[in-house]
């Protein structure tokens, strides 16, 4: 892995300024939390003290939540069973981490006051049966809380000068509870205040992914993504060369491996390209996590923390290159509508009534493709399905389709070369196309099969686009 040799404001010479965000997966047992050290400590080559933001520990914020769904059901005997499967996770993972008994010992303090405190939380939730927005967001911080705790203790016993600090003190957001937005005036002025005077003296600073407190001091989780966002905002705030998000794959992929085994890490991609392929079935990142940071022009990596050495994918603002196509990805289970109306033929105000229906539903539309008498679209959540078709059906004829797939192809500047929907086509003949659609942002087509045929549809159209590049390079910089 390495960084661009950048000049920062904080450092002189090559040193620069990185915020190095891991996922749960990367700290999942002891051993990923040495795994992670060991990144830092070779990080800190170039960035001598980089803002590392963490989050829970695996599977540990579905546990609390698990916990306060038994505690509003007034089941609390479940509830402090989650609690304690909790506690002796963190606890076995202290013992691992560390043989000086005094160091355990504080920790376990830690632990316990902070699970004593949880306790309360759940006590009061099964007392009123009632879990608030705002109480499930307390909840969940705990799982941060306690991995943040035992990162920063476990990199000062290996000698690498750390501070925690409470990301509740500098991250600021309104209060929209369990989908938090960050005031970001009032979060550079706290971040400037907080996190750059450590990392001036040289401190590498652990804090939390994934939550935020309001302006009264009040706890809010990011929603989706969280803990990305967090790191991007921090990022942001920090003035930061480069973002980094640790996870367990090798980056963004030209196709799901599952389904196309030779599949090829992008190295650079726009975020207009990330944001297609996250849309449709990759799910390396949530895009919208990172916007803050690519609208402030920081870089943002993707790297595999169990296989460190390797370059990741870079996402930039902005890209060109010369190879049209980035990657083949799909979406299975989705739902297909087929709307068709002679009262569309020549009429104004008929598509407004038909997407008003969808909204009435809170229905996103994935696809959408439209001719003079007929709309054809899809949705993935169907949870609405019924009022939908029966809303749809005073306007026009409807038919559904069930578990059927999108195939994307995600590229540049479509519009400005020629052959690439000839070559989707001709290399799809054997399969049955539903419904074509091509994106307005230029870098996408897409086109709808029956679920069955999708990984054959993905796998043709990978072997048609890369088997005969030596090597993609994705969009430069």
């Amino acid at each position: 892995m390495t960084v661009s040799s950048v000049r920062s404001p904080f450092y002189s010479g090559s040193e620069i300024m990185l915020v190095m965000k891991f996922g749960g997966t990367s700290v999942g047992s002891a051993a990923r939390f040495v795994a992670c050290a060991d990144i830092i400590d070779r990080t800190r080559k170039v960035s001598p003290a980089p803002v590392v933001v963490l989050s829970a520990m695996s599977g540990i914020t579905n546990q609390l939540i698990e916990g306060a769904e038994r505690a509003r059901e007034r089941n609390l005997e479940a509830a402090l069973k989650c609690l304690e499967g909790i506690k002796q996770r963190h606890i076995e993972t202290v013992n691992e981490l560390f043989q000086d008994e005094d160091v355990r010992k504080d920790l376990y303090k830690t632990i316990n006051d902070q699970l004593a405190d949880l306790e309360i939380l759940y006590r009061g939730v099964s007392y009123l049966g009632e879990l608030t927005r705002r109480s499930l967001d307390m909840i969940s911080s705990f799982g941060e809380l306690l991995s943040t705790r035992i990162m920063a203790r476990y990199l000062n016993d290996r000698g690498i000068k750390s501070s925690w600090l409470d990301a509740r003190s500098f991250l600021i957001t309104d209060g929209s509870f369990g989908n938090a937005s960050p005031l970001m005036e009032t979060t550079r002025s706290k971040t400037s205040g907080a996190v750059l005077p450590e990392v001036a003296a040289g401190r590498v600073v652990v804090t939390q992914g994934f939550i935020g407190a309001t302006s009264d001091g009040i706890t809010t989780t990011l929603g989706r993504g969280g803990s990305d966002y967090s790191a991007s905002i921090i990022g942001v705030a920090c003035d930061a060369r480069e973002i980094q998000i640790w996870t367990d794959v090798d980056g963004m992929l030209t196709a799901d491996p599952r389904v196309v085994p030779e599949a090829r890490i992008i190295e650079r991609v726009s975020f207009h390209e990330a944001s297609e392929l996250a849309y449709f079935g990759a799910k390396v990142l949530h895009p919208l996590s990172i916007k803050p940071a690519i609208e402030s022009s920081i870089p943002v990596r993707i790297l595999n923390s169990p296989k460190p050495e390797g370059e990741g994918t870079v996402i930039t603002a902005d890209a060109t290159s010369d190879a049209p196509i980035c990657a083949i990805a799909s979406k299975k289970e989705i739902t297909a509508l087929f709307i068709t109306s002679l009262k569309m033929l020549m009429t104004h105000g008929y598509l407004a009534r038909v997407f008003s229906v969808f909204d009435r539903f809170k229905t996103p539309i994935d696809l959408i493709s439209t001719s003079e008498v007929s709309v054809s679209l899809t949705i993935d959540n169907t949870e609405n399905l019924e009022s939908i078709v029966e809303a749809l059906s005073e306007l026009a004829e409807v038919s559904v389709m069930h578990k059927v797939a999108i195939v994307s192809v995600v590229g540049r500047q479509f519009r400005e070369k020629t052959g690439i929907a000839g070559t989707v086509f001709d290399t799809l003949k054997d399969i049955n196309i539903l419904m074509i659609s091509g994106g307005a942002s230029d870098i996408n087509l897409s086109c709808l099969v029956a679920g069955d045929d999708a990984d054959k549809a993905v796998r043709q159209l990978h072997t048609r686009f890369f088997t005969s590049t030596e090597k993609l390079t994705g969009a430069s910089v």
